[in-house]
């Protein structure tokens, strides 16, 4: 069965029919860069571009990143504030004349990889961290999602967590590798401190570099792994959440 995905960033947008038999795409994503200023409508000429790539004309799931109840935005730390309360199903679902769902970024990400990737059979407290322009994070008890947690706006040194130890802010300020996992350290403890989880999943693009920066994390008791389906799980659970799984 396949269903179309969207992952909108605060970098780009991207999307690709999805094989839900697979958890894997059917043809390389296509990508257009997250306008600025974010705005509901740049945004949905971007999504329009991506989904209109490949003519589909199915539903599709589609991700944002901040907080989405129902399908209203209630946050939006990474693109533009006009989205706060907008219903996003219905102002993207118009635009594309398609029935649509959204989704939390990294919840979507998170349940592609509890399905297909790293967290699959895995019980427990588990967290998928997505560091990108952010850090978002997706939480589950024994395979049960807890939504919109939001957990890069925790704070740490007396900021959002994310202005800190994002990938964002590796590239801003030019930071080493060993500087860089030295701050994701931190973040992670600060996790642990809070919720004890058995194991954290590291998604988002720099998963691809897993192996540059993950062995030089130290002192988490929890297992560290990298996201398998790395970058692209935020499409494929888009799709999933499209098709009701």
């Amino acid at each position: 069965m396949n269903v179309f995905g969207v992952d909108i960033g605060g970098s780009g947008i991207k999307g690709a029919p999805v094989d839900l038999d697979r958890g894997d795409l059917v043809e390389p994503r296509y990508k257009v860069l997250t306008p600025h200023p974010a705005t509901p409508e740049s945004v949905a000429d971007g999504v329009v571009e991506v989904v209109r790539h490949f003519g589909w004309s199915g539903p599709v799931g589609i991700t944002f990143p901040g907080v989405v109840t129902g399908s209203v935005i209630r946050t939006a730390a990474n693109v533009d504030k006009a989205w706060i309360d907008v219903d996003a199903g219905q102002v993207l679902g118009d635009r594309l004349n398609l029935r649509t769902t959204v989704l939390n970024d990294a919840d979507a990400a998170g349940v592609a990889e509890m399905a297909f990737g790293a967290g699959r059979g895995r019980k427990g407290t588990v967290f998928l961290l997505t560091f990108g322009t952010g850090i978002g994070s997706a939480l589950f008890i024994d395979g049960r999602l807890v939504p919109n947690t939001e957990l890069g706006h925790l704070e740490l040194h007396g900021h959002d967590a994310e202005k800190h130890a994002s990938t964002k802010a590796k590239d801003d300020e030019e930071l080493s590798w060993h500087h860089w996992a030295h701050r994701v350290q931190k973040y992670l403890a600060h996790v642990e401190m809070l919720f004890s989880p058995e194991l954290f999943i590291i998604g988002g693009g720099v998963s691809r570099k897993a192996d540059k920066f993950i062995p030089l994390i130290e002192g988490i008791r929890a297992e560290i792994l990298p996201a398998e389906l790395q970058n692209n799980a935020g499409i494929v659970g888009a799709a999933m959440a499209a098709a009701g799984r």
